[in-house]
C-alpha cells in the first residue's frame, strides 16, 4: 500500500529535494507552500517525473492558524499522513539590536511554533496506528550560539532539542522522529537571509541539495534521531562540542561577520 508524505515548504530548496527523494521511492506527496501557482507547477513536475500522487496545499505557516487548518483539511479529505517532514523555515542576518522584530517573530512562528504544533497534531495518529515517521529539519546551527544570526540559530537549537526529546518519548511505539542537521547547502536560503556568496556560503563550501536529501531520507528510514549531513559538518560539530562555550560564540561570530 502506498504511503503518503507531507512536506512543508515543499516547492524549493531542501523541501523540493526531499519531495523528489520521497517520490523516487514511491511515496505519494502532500506539499505545502505560500503560492498556489508555484505549488501546482511543482506538483505537475513531480507527478510527471515520478508517477506519484501529489496534493498541493497553499499554506503560510507564519499564520498562527495555518497548522491546524492544514491538519483539519487533510483529515476532512481522508488523507492519512505516514511521514511528516517539517521543512519550512527561514533565517535572517544582522546584529540583533538592528534587526526587524516582526520578521524575527515570524521566524519563531514558522521555525518553532508551527513545527511544534504539526508534530502535536500528527504524532497521536501515528502512535495509534503503531507506525510513522517525522523528520524535522534543524541545522548544524543548532549546536552553537550564532552572533548576527541570533534568532535563527536559537530556533534551530529548539528544533534539535525538541526532536531528540520526542524521539525518546516515541521509542517503542513504532514511530521514529529524526532531526536533519544540514550545514551550508546550495539553496535559496542564503539569498533570503542576505548572505548569498559570502563567508560560509561561498561557492565550493556548500553541499548539493540532492545529496543532503538523500542523506536525510536514509537517516529517517533507518530511524536515526539525529542526522548531521556530511563528514565536514560532522567534524565541525564534534570540534565545537569540545571547545569552551564562550570561545565557540567568538568563533561563530568571526564566521558570521564574514557574511555581513
Amino acid at each position: 500500500m502506498t504511503k503518503t508524505t507531507l512536506i512543508t515548504g515543499g516547492t524549493s530548496g531542501i523541501g523540493l529535494a526531499l519531495a523528489k527523494e520521497f517520490a523516487k521511492n514511491k511515496f505519494d506527496l502532500v506539499i505545502t507552500g505560500r503560492t498556489m501557482d508555484r505549488l501546482e507547477k511543482v506538483a505537475a513536475e513531480l507527478r510527471s517525473t515520478f508517477d506519484v500522487s501529489v496534493l498541493p496545499i497553499e499554506n503560510n505557516l507564519s499564520n498562527p492558524q495555518a497548522s491546524k487548518r492544514l491538519h483539519d483539511s487533510l483529515a476532512q479529505q481522508g488523507v492519512k499522513v505516514d511521514v511528516l517532514v517539517n521543512n519550512a523555515g527561514f533565517g535572517a542576518q544582522g546584529a540583533f539590536v538592528n534587526t526587524d522584530l516582526a520578521l524575527e517573530l515570524d521566524m519563531i512562528q514558522v521555525n518553532i511554533t508551527a513545527l511544534t504544533e504539526l508534530v502535536k497534531l500528527f504524532l497521536p495518529g501515528m502512535i495509534a496506528r503503531g507506525q510513522g515517521k517525522i523528520l524535522n529539519v534543524a541545522s548544524t546551527a543548532a549546536f552553537q550560539p550564532g552572533p548576527f544570526f541570533a534568532v535563527y540559530f536559537a530556533t534551530k537549537a529548539y528544533v534539535l532539542s525538541f526532536t531528540e526529546a520526542i524521539a525518546e518519548e516515541a521509542r517503542g511505539t513504532g514511530v521514529t522522529v529524526t532531526a536533519l542537521c544540514p550545514g551550508p547547502t546550495a539553496t535559496d536560503f542564503a539569498k533570503r537571509a542576505g548572505t548569498e556568496g559570502k563567508g560560509i556560503f561561498r561557492q565550493g563550501t556548500v553541499m548539493a541539495v540532492h545529496e543532503l536529501a538523500r542523506i536525510g531520507y536514509q537517516g529517517l528510514m533507518s530511524g536515526q534521531p539525529v542526522v548531521i549531513a556530511g563528514w565536514r559538518n560532522q567534524g565541525v560539530v564534534f570540534l565545537l562540542r569540545l571547545a569552551p562555550r564562550r570561545l565557540v560564540a567568538r568563533i561563530v561570530r568571526s564566521l558570521m561577520e564574514s557574511t555581513l
